[in-house]
């Protein structure tokens, strides 16, 4: 095939595609079970996440304690942790949005026109 075939063949899928998905309804709001059965998830994925945030602190606790016991096996010494310099961050409402520059008003013609 040539690349003009292929990338007709694309097209012609993408516009396929596009006007399928244009036709698919909104999904219907929800009722009180529908909203009660979303509050449920949102709090069983924050207790997941809460929960993977738990896990992976003890991970990193756990290998930074291999390492030190490895360095002292091994009689060498254990370097200090060093901070990271994190530049402080504006808040959102302190951040003053950009003044709008004057619009230009269109010149006037210096010399008259002759009619």
């Amino acid at each position: 095939m040539t690349r003009i075939g292929i990338a007709g063949g694309f097209a012609a899928f993408a516009l396929v595609a596009g006007v399928a998905w244009a036709k698919i309804p909104p999904p219907p709001p929800l009722d009180e079970k529908g909203k009660a059965a979303a509050e449920e998830k949102k709090a069983k994925d924050a207790a997941a996440a809460d929960k993977a945030k738990a896990d992976q602190a003890a991970a990193e606790d756990y290998a930074v304690k291999n390492y030190q016991s490895n360095m002292k096996k091994a009689g060498k010494p254990i370097p200090k942790a060093t901070p990271l310099a994190v530049a402080p961050v504006a808040p959102a409402a302190a951040v003053k949005p950009a003044e709008k520059a004057p619009e230009k008003v269109p010149a006037k013609d210096a010399a008259p026109k002759k009619s």
